[in-house]
């Protein structure tokens, strides 16, 4: 199943290592300020804080990257993401109602972007796609913006006045 699936930029792994560091690695700093006060035995802030610090470094981002995907269809884009939660949603372009490309501050140096897909509906009524190249976002978002004008002309040039009730 994973293997049919468009993998993420390898510079989304390099943002996960980044943003799993923003919070890593105060914690091994408050851990080692710990240790070499002494106001806790030995290795009792370190010892965790490394764990903590490494598994957020290094094993949750690495494995999080390996288990997110999409695939861009001609009238869907089907986007996987989760290890330890599962998502795996579809979404039929003729449902969406606007599409946004963001850039975080995070995202930028790494060229990256978030496509955003907006749905009818309240429940889970966005779908994001993080981890893209920004110029591959705006491609995407053309793509289904180009769908979405030629099924809504489609359908508009088959109009007529006739075509409303009541007339």
């Amino acid at each position: 199943m994973i293997d049919e699936l468009t993998p993420l930029h390898p510079n989304h792994r390099i943002l996960m290592i980044v943003q799993g560091a923003i919070v890593g690695l105060p914690l091994l700093i408050g851990g080692i300020v710990l240790e070499i006060t002494g106001k806790l035995p030995t290795g009792l802030a370190i010892v965790p804080a490394a764990i903590v610090a490494l598994w957020l470094m290094g094993f949750a981002p690495l494995r999080r990257y390996r288990h997110k995907g999409y695939r861009l269809a001609q009238d869907r884009l089907r986007v996987v993401k989760g290890w330890l939660f599962h998502s795996d949603t579809v979404v039929p372009f003729g449902r969406v109602q606007h599409i946004d490309v963001l850039r975080s501050p995070l995202q930028r140096p790494f060229d990256l972007a978030t496509l955003v897909l907006h749905t009818a509906g309240t429940h889970n009524s966005s779908v994001q796609l993080p981890g893209l190249l920004y110029d591959d976002a705006q491609a995407m978002r053309e793509t289904i913006r180009a769908f979405i004008t030629r099924e809504t002309t489609g359908v508009l040039d088959d109009f007529t006045p006739e075509d409303l009730p009541g007339a």
